[in-house]
């Protein structure tokens, strides 16, 4: 039961780097900035729990720096980027739902490149996924939603499909801590070249933002962004799956939409329309039907 409490904490805090970074846009700061800052300070506040869970075992960074790369550069900085131009251009609820479209993503290339046909019910949660996508992108036209920022959120949900498949991969030996120490510094390595180079703009201010109705100093919001929206997150997840199986863990996280779509609410005063409200149900009840067929499904299948 511990367990699915730490999961539920992780889930809530990861809910909120959403609305920490709607904060920060909305004083100024670029998608690319806010993605840069929180990826390097978390980097840097997770480098010596790293290190000692390395207990220098240093070879496995050299056979496992193919994944450390491509977690780094896709899982988490092109997912992380994608999602904050997302909630640049959309409410913070409706970019987490459009990512959390991943697993649906996973079951279609699984089948596609694999051709391992899912089984019924996987193949319902997918249907239901879909449909809960049209709802949240309101085809009938009753709420604007913005066609850039809905092409921003498919590429966050490619980004953490690319992030489920690289963690599935990766040597068991490597410390989860350190896959995440070090994709964040790799992510954080190439935000900072795309900064130099003038790829993406790298714009930060140094003024109050708007939290929960009220101003305040700008280091707030990045640090609970870095603290509790990445450090806390990315520790009490991998406890979560520790205690639960990546699989259970992976279940119960996602709760992480209802919980960013709660923080954007009391900190942004922002809340879907009841139509993208019940897209967002059905995209998580399609994707729970999809865990639990995965769940029932004999180890080794």
């Amino acid at each position: 039961m511990v367990g699915v409490w730490i999961a539920l904490l992780s889930s809530a805090v990861f809910g909120l780097s959403g609305s920490f970074a709607k904060a920060l846009m909305e004083a100024g700061w670029s998608p690319a900035a806010a993605v840069t800052w929180r990826m390097a300070g978390a980097a840097l506040v997770l480098a010596i729990p790293a290190i000692i869970a390395m207990r220098g075992r240093w070879t496995l960074l050299r056979t496992n720096w193919a994944p450390i790369l491509l977690f780094g550069l896709f899982g988490v900085a092109a997912c992380q980027l994608c999602y904050f131009l997302a909630v640049q251009r959309l409410d913070v609820g409706v970019a987490l739902m459009l990512e959390y479209l991943a697993p649906v993503f996973i079951v279609l290339v699984l089948w596609i490149r694999h051709q391992k046909r899912p089984r019924i019910p996987t193949i319902a949660g997918t249907l239901v996924a879909l449909v809960g996508l049209m709802a949240v992108l309101d085809i009938a036209g009753t709420t604007t939603i913005d066609p850039i920022g809905v092409m921003w959120g498919i590429g966050a949900a490619i980004g953490l499909t690319v992030y489920f498949f690289v963690s599935a991969r990766v040597n068991g030996a490597l410390p989860p801590i350190m896959l995440s120490a070090g994709g964040l510094l790799v992510g954080s390595l190439m935000m900072a070249l795309i900064g130099l180079f003038g790829i993406l703009p790298m714009e930060v201010t140094f003024t109050e933002v708007n939290l929960a109705g009220l101003q305040t100093q700008w280091w707030v919001a990045l640090g609970g962004m870095i603290i509790l929206s990445t450090v806390i997150a990315y520790v009490t997840g991998i406890m979560a799956a520790r205690a639960l199986g990546s699989k259970v863990a992976s279940f119960i996280s996602l709760t992480e939409v209802l919980f960013a779509v709660l923080w954007a609410w009391l900190l942004l005063g922002e809340l879907p329309g009841l139509i993208q409200l019940f897209g967002g149900l059905l995209i998580v009840g399609g994707v729970v039907l999809v865990r639990v067929d995965e769940l029932r499904q004999p180890v080794g299948h």
